[in-house]
């Protein structure tokens, strides 16, 4: 009996876990070929699961994409908190770098995929990693945003001080992530945490 009658039954793995065990082989499968090489093929053999599988759950190998970076950019979102101008402003400055950059580096996979697929080869990817970079820059400059309100982000174009930002972060997840560098997650919150105080904290 094929595997996507049993699950049809509702005798094989509980769908939630189905679907993240297919999420989860897809994003290694991304990571290791590269979203333009990967096939549904590559996935379902990584998965241990029939093709016919893989279409209950997912439409195509973009849909599966898709999630994977939407699921990404929500944890972002949960990760960077709104500053209490009453409690200790750099303790809480360091912990939201802290979340953002353990998030980073705790799924290397995904954050590999991001950094470093081609593109130019297909336009709706491209315009799915834009999109996700673009809301995070929309949560980074919100942030600096509230940071100016409170007195403890320097005046000036909170836009541009997100770009800054997120700029440096790409391009030291990119060395640690793709190309290997051991700097330690301390190490990284430390320097990213120096860069902001020095160009967009308040003293």
């Amino acid at each position: 009996m094929s595997n996507e009658v049993v699950e049809k039954r509702g005798k094989g793995p509980d769908k939630a876990t189905r679907r993240q065990e297919i999420l989860q082989s897809a994003r290694d499968v991304f990571a290791k070929n590269g979203y333009h090489a990967a096939k549904v093929e590559d996935i379902v053999h990584a998965a241990g699961v029939a093709r016919g599988t893989f279409y209950l759950y997912f439409e195509d190998k973009r849909a599966i994409f898709e999630e994977i970076v939407d699921r990404l950019l929500v944890r972002f979102g949960m990760a960077i908190q709104r500053v209490d101008v009453g409690g200790d402003v750099s303790q809480q400055v360091r912990a939201n770098i802290r979340r953002i950059v353990h998030l980073l580096l705790e799924d290397k996979l995904t954050t590999k995929m991001l950094l470093s697929d081609a593109h130019g080869v297909d336009p709706a990817f491209d315009r799915k990693i834009h999109s996700f970079f673009e809301q995070v820059r929309a949560l980074l400059e919100e942030s600096l945003i509230d940071g100016q309100e409170l007195g403890i982000v320097v005046a000036g174009n909170a836009r541009l001080q997100a770009i800054f930002t997120i700029g440096a972060l790409k391009e030291i997840m990119n060395q640690v992530v793709v190309r290997g560098w051991d700097d330690s997650e301390d190490e990284i919150v430390d320097a990213l945490f120096a860069f902001l105080r020095g160009g967009a904290l308040s003293p």
